[in-house]
């Protein structure tokens, strides 16, 4: 038995009720509800692999966003663009922009279907897989179509990967550090972001520039799927599984212990067996750990946790970020900085921002809780919404202003929706029904996200920049409302404290 556990390929493994006399062996064990976890015991040098390959699944998410904004403008070049194909109407061009987006929308959904049955780690395999030969099909496309198909491909990686790596990272952490090492990976996607954004200014004046902004992600792609393929499962998503042929819980115990062994590394060793088995005994108390059917996701607390992870993603999008961003550059060139003449050069600056925003948010997020990010960050993105409205209906001779409000809007989006809303969603939903409604969260985000891209000209056409800008602070106040009274703290918790606190 020995060998298989430690074999770096899970057995093969399928949903199953466990029995009744597991359960009411495991009656015996102690919960972990309530446990003192300032405690709990781990190495933070093994703690470091299980949380940087699946965080390279948002690095590429970010890469893409940063390549892109280069790639269009080397792909529509006469005569940098290396093709015969470079004319693009305004309809292709988006298809390129957007492409990734809608290929994440599907891979969202994909994930919905399949994700609690392959596993977190197969999830991150299949989508490092999926980014890999999207990359190349992009940089490689002879013709407009072969692109298209390669952003679409890439995208559903993006939608695989960010569903499933916030759910290993947040499965694999000690609690103590788990906020710090799910806030790393949204500061993983603005690194990625910075890092295309400079690929993007390395290559935009070669010929073809725009293959090797999209072929750079490649080897990332490899390294990401071989980590993870190195990486043990997650043993919290075992607990759920049993061999197939076994009806006996111990042997899937056994393969959760060593699991989180080589997660933790020997600190763990001797309180290994009993936190799984705490995890067992909370598990045994609902529903006998079965998989929760769709029915059941939409009652009790699993409503109540799809609330609040749906919402907060969806505010996340809703309150301008996309829109924001878009207007970066007239910003900054309203206020007359030379640097705004470049795209390229004001991506960098705003990056760089971004960057240091989330870094802050990383440092205090397991010290000061998830909440008091999110109130006062939520706090100053309306301000500066509401700033932003101000001054392209009223102080229009003061650019200084909009810059400053350019500027807060990015800095408090990256210490409280950036980090917290892809952090609270790996942490809120209970382990039955993990998977799924991970997936509905990441599927309303991307979702929201390509609505308010889409309908932002148009509302900008019918009632203004200043009114449209408004109409986000409206949004982010109420949001602020939502915060205050939906979303628990959870700094210090278990997952299964967290989910025993919803009920």
């Amino acid at each position: 038995m020995a060998s298989r556990i430690s074999d770096p390929e899970q057995p093969k493994i399928s949903f199953s009720r466990i029995s009744k006399q597991d359960v009411e062996e495991d009656n015996t064990r102690e919960p972990l509800v309530g446990r003192d976890r300032s405690r709990e015991t781990y190495s933070p040098s093994a703690a470091v692999l299980p949380f940087l390959f699946p965080a390279l699944g948002g690095l590429l998410y970010g890469y893409d966003i940063g390549a892109t904004s280069g790639a269009t403008i080397s792909l529509e070049s006469a005569s940098l663009s290396g093709t015969t194909w470079f004319n693009l109407n305004s309809l292709e061009t988006g298809l390129v922009v957007s492409g990734s987006l809608y290929g994440a929308l599907f891979g969202s959904a994909l994930a919905f279907a399949v994700a609690d049955y392959i596993g977190r780690r197969r999830e991150l395999i299949f989508s490092s897989a999926v980014y890999f030969f999207g990359s190349l099909l992009t940089a490689l496309a002879p013709n407009f179509p072969v692109m298209v198909i390669g952003r679409l491909l890439f995208g559903m990686g993006i939608g695989l990967a960010m569903h499933s790596a916030p759910m290993y990272i947040a499965e694999t952490s000690p609690s103590q550090i788990r906020g710090t090492l799910i806030s790393l990976k949204e500061f993983f996607i603005v690194i990625g972001m910075l890092f295309g954004y400079i690929v993007g200014s390395l290559c935009v004046d070669f010929v073809a520039g725009w293959r090797y902004m999209y072929a750079t992600a490649s080897p990332i792609c490899l390294v990401m799927g071989a980590g993870m393929w190195w990486l043990p499962p997650s043993p919290r998503w075992l607990l759920l599984c049993t061999v197939q042929g076994k009806n006996n819980i111990s042997y899937v115990r056994e393969i959760a212990i060593s699991c989180l062994c080589r997660l933790r590394g020997q600190a763990i060793h001797d309180a290994a067996s009993e936190e799984i088995d705490g995890i067992l005994h909370e598990l045994s108390h609902d529903h006998h750990g079965r998989q929760a059917t769709i029915a059941e996701i939409f009652r009790g607390k699993y409503l109540k946790a799809l609330i609040i992870g749906v919402g907060l993603l969806f505010f996340q999008q809703i309150t301008g970020q996309p829109s924001v961003l878009y207007y970066a550059a007239t910003i900054l060139q309203s206020a007359g900085f030379s640097a705004a003449s470049d795209a390229t050069r004001v991506s960098v600056l705003l990056g760089v921002l971004k960057l240091a925003s989330t870094g802050v948010a990383v440092l205090v997020v397991d010290r000061l809780g998830r909440r008091p990010l999110l109130i006062g960050g939520v706090s100053g993105i309306a301000f500066s919404l509401f700033l932003l409205s101000f001054y392209y209906t009223i102080f229009k001779d003061l650019p200084v202003a909009a810059v400053i409000a350019l500027l807060l809007y990015v800095g408090c989006y990256q210490l409280s929706f950036g980090p917290i809303g892809w952090l609270m969603i790996s942490e809120i939903f209970p382990l039955r029904i993990r998977g799924r409604g991970l997936s509905i969260a990441v599927l309303v985000n991307f979702s929201t996200n390509a609505l308010v891209a889409f309908a932002f000209s148009p509302l900008q056409e019918l009632v203004g920049t200043g009114f449209l800008f408004a109409g986000f602070g409206i949004t982010a106040l109420i949001s602020l409302v939502f915060i205050f009274f939906f979303v628990p703290e959870t700094k210090g918790l278990t997952l299964e404290e967290i989910e025993s606190n919803l009920l």
